[in-house]
């Protein structure tokens, strides 16, 4: 076919792809660098892409996966805002956040940044971070907003730059709605300058290859990408494969929100559905659609092709389905702060839906949310205001090739690092008493789901206020092909001699010695757990992943009395018995 031919040398192409990907890495390394806070420098809660002037990806680096699938989709709205791209000028750089136009909450901004050659527009660079705090109703964000305008300040497309020059009045606007305004004028900044960095290395590429060479590579980039997409998906058998699940509530109320998927494969196309999921909800489980086709293309390419980069020649022939006014699809004045417990379902439920067809590249579902615990208050050392924003690790589900990792982050969060003990009690008056993997926490299979992770907080001030958003305990991880399902998530909070379980919670008062014991869900288990053999089930044993009863009561192995020798004979002797 015609579509097949590739235009352009393959070694200048693939300089080409390389250079562009290796620019974006630059970027994200200015953005971390340069960044005032440390949810961003330390932890990476950020993404940068590079794009053409048709706002296809040319390069990324690593980041949030959720991110990175719809900052297209953001430059597009953001050109549309202006009446279209001849309205670009060198120089601008705009700015948004709105949740409805972006899909995230209000605390991740995205920056635009249209980049030029020889007076004519080539491309953009674009990245979205995190910001501290964004104007809530509480610092960060709360857990239990029921619309927008409790969650901060919404910025929708907005120049911050004019020929090169600050419209400080504007930006003086957006920190100024912020509790740590300081912060916010640092990170902004910092996107300003990978945004800056981007457009240097694009024009470098341009300048050394020409724009006619590079304009061919990148044809044939994306031609070379749709065409891999195209033969994996016509491997997959045709027909309708569905599943279904919800998450515990919405933070307002008791009732689940109901995620249903269903996947269309019909040769070279796949469709994913989510007609029947739950209507757009009073809590904060909200989304806007551009991050629900971000978290359906997150799902796609974990199946298809995952070893390939992902570019603007990806997705064609993927289409999502919406019905409108529902969790994926929000619509004002929907409360949207914790808009990925949803997308991380949907996630695991394509994954599971898929699973028939593609046995080989499924795993059991991972523990499944971003499990979020923040602090806020007056740190005594300094007298001054803080707040901290984790999100923690948990398993991931097992997998035909072996078991699955433990204590890594969540599916929507892709390169987001959990912050380091030593710099969080250093910059926050709290000790870090416990930190581990969770013992029998991985679902039982022939190849384990992947641990949940233990770890205590010790607060060490008298004016601390605790934020907890857990989720998936009515539907934990569950296993594949026999496999089992793993343990939910547990939070238990020591107020003196009063123990509370809890999972979601907004501005609990905490003092000087109070305690928060924090357990994160396991991933689900990968066939049947019986098969799993007898040396990998006493590894697990000694390296306190399991205790003896589980291996006997999951995985039907016998030890000799007193010993951590299996016994070989009534081992099979009792997995005969009791395999169900």
């Amino acid at each position: 076919m015609k579509e097949h031919q590739f235009s352009e040398n393959p070694i200048t192409t693939e300089i080409i792809r390389n250079a562009f990907i290796s620019a974006a890495e630059e970027m994200n390394a200015s953005l971390a660098r340069s960044s005032f806070s440390p949810i961003i420098y330390e932890m990476k809660d950020c993404s940068v892409g590079i794009f053409n002037k048709d706002a296809e990806l040319l390069g990324q680096s690593a980041g949030l996966p959720i991110f990175l699938g719809n900052l297209d989709e953001c430059i597009k709205i953001n050109t549309d805002s202006i009446g279209g791209i001849e309205n670009y000028q060198p120089g601008d750089i705009y700015i948004m956040n709105d949740s409805y136009l972006t899909g995230t909450h209000l605390n991740d901004i995205t920056v635009i940044s249209p980049v030029f050659y020889n007076n004519q527009l080539v491309g953009f660079t674009a990245n979205r971070a995190h910001w501290l705090d964004v104007g809530a109703q509480d610092p960060g964000f709360s857990m239990d907003a029921t619309e927008i305008y409790q969650e901060g300040v919404r910025i929708p497309p907005t120049k911050i730059y004019e020929a090169g020059q600050p419209r400080k009045d504007v930006i003086n606007l957006i920190i100024t709605n912020s509790r740590f305004s300081e912060a916010a004028l640092g990170d902004l900044n910092a996107q300003i300058s990978a945004c800056r960095t981007g457009e240097k290395r694009f024009y470098e590429i341009i300048s050394r290859f020409g724009l006619e060479t590079v304009n061919r590579s990148i044809s044939d980039i994306f031609k070379q990408s749709a065409l891999l997409d195209r033969k994996m998906i016509a491997s997959i058998s045709d027909g309708i494969y569905e599943a279904a699940g919800y998450l515990d509530n919405d933070g307002v109320s008791d009732e689940p929100v109901n995620v249903k998927v269903k996947v269309i494969v019909a040769g070279e196309n796949i469709t994913i559905d989510l007609t029947g999921s739950s209507k757009q909800r009073v809590g904060m489980t909200n989304c806007g659609l551009a991050q629900t086709i971000s978290a359906c293309r997150v799902a796609f390419k974990q199946l298809i092709n995952p070893e390939a980069p992902v570019t603007g020649g990806n997705f064609k022939t993927l289409e999502v389905v919406v019905p409108e006014k529902t969790i994926f699809s929000a619509q004002e004045p929907a409360a949207c702060v914790w808009y990925f417990s949803a997308l991380g379902l949907l996630i695991d439920l394509v994954a599971k839906a898929l699973s028939p067809a593609l046995k080989e590249k499924s795993a059991g579902a991972h523990y499944g949310d971003s499990m979020i615990i923040t602090f806020s208050g007056t740190d005594p050392r300094r007298n001054t205001p803080f707040l901290n924003v984790e999100a923690t690790a948990g398993g991931w589900g097992g997998f035909a090739a072996n078991d699955g990792q433990s204590g890594l982050i969540n599916n929507v969060n892709g390169d987001f690092k959990n912050l380091p003990i030593e710099v969080l009690e250093d910059k926050y008056p709290f000790k870090v008493t416990t930190y581990g993997f969770r013992a029998n926490s991985g679902g039982p299979g022939k190849n384990r789901g992947g641990l949940g992770i233990v770890r205590e907080y010790e607060v060490a001030t008298d004016d601390a206020f605790l934020y907890l958003w857990f989720e998936r305990v009515k539907t934990p991880a569950w296993g594949l092909f026999g496999g089992g399902e793993a343990k939910a998530p547990e939070v238990k909070v020591f107020n003196g001699e009063k123990v509370e379980s809890l999972l979601k919670v907004n501005a609990k008062p905490m003092k000087n010695g109070d305690r928060v014991l924090v357990k994160t869900g396991g991933g689900g288990g990968y066939g049947h757990p019986f098969e799993r053999e007898a040396y990998r089930v006493l590894e697990d044993v000694i390296d306190d992943y399991i205790d003896k009863e589980t291996a006997l009561t999951q995985y039907g192995i016998v030890f000799k009395p007193e010993s951590f020798e299996v016994d070989e004979q009534e081992t099979m002797n009792y997995r005969n018995v009791n395999r169900v």
